[in-house]
């Protein structure tokens, strides 16, 4: 199930800021740079933007020709490969078990790095690049967003560290079925709050 989530500018920001959603993985190193997951643009005082965010994920990988492959169904504890079949490179699941909680992709290739992506709801959730031959990428996430505002933030894009660090606020989605995220905080000059968010009209499932 879906956990559908409600946006709300309840702010003083008469700048148009965007906001900006994203997930870590955890399973990398502390200074690995993340994806803009959802950026919610032009939403002004009082307005509130629906969306929805699913439960299942999906794997891919590109190789160093520039091709790239189907997405598959991944969850976690599954294993993929990339490996060189008579027709080209191709991404397929084994049969060996990983981690309870994570997704891992490996580089079964003879030669050539490759990436691994991880998408929810068609967007990219998180990437890990250049995985040499015989090394693999490990995608773990924690039941939680990040949420905060930025500029200059395409959706689908990296964010350099100077964006992440700006951003410090980590929601819990664990048991949630809906709720409202609701932004206050901001304003002209040196009465501006920071920017705060809160979960609102909390429905467990």
């Amino acid at each position: 199930m879906d956990i559908q989530l409600n946006f709300i500018n309840r702010s003083n920001d008469a700048n148009n800021s965007n906001i900006v959603i994203f997930q870590k993985n955890v399973a990398t190193d502390f200074d690995e740079l993340h994806i803009a997951w959802k950026v919610i643009r032009n939403c002004g005082q009082g307005d509130n933007h629906p969306f929805a965010y699913p439960m299942a994920m999906t794997v891919s990988s590109s190789d160093s020709y520039g091709n790239f492959m189907p997405q598959q169904d991944a969850t976690n504890g599954q294993v993929f490969q990339v490996t060189r079949a008579p027709s080209g490179d191709v991404l397929q699941l084994t049969s060996q078990p990983g981690a309870s909680k994570e997704v891992q992709v490996r580089n079964d290739l003879p030669q050539g790095a490759c990436n691994a992506t991880i998408y929810k709801g068609g967007s990219p959730l998180a990437v890990k690049t250049s995985i040499a031959p015989g090394q693999k990428a490990v995608f773990e996430f924690k039941p939680t967003v990040w949420i905060g505002v930025a500029s200059q933030i395409e959706e689908g894009e990296l964010m350099n560290s100077a964006v992440i660090s700006d951003i410090n606020t980590e929601i819990s989605l664990l048991g949630l079925k809906s709720a409202d995220i609701v932004m206050t905080g901001g304003g002209p000059g040196r009465l501006s709050r920071p920017f705060t968010f809160t979960l609102e009209n909390v429905v467990m499932a």
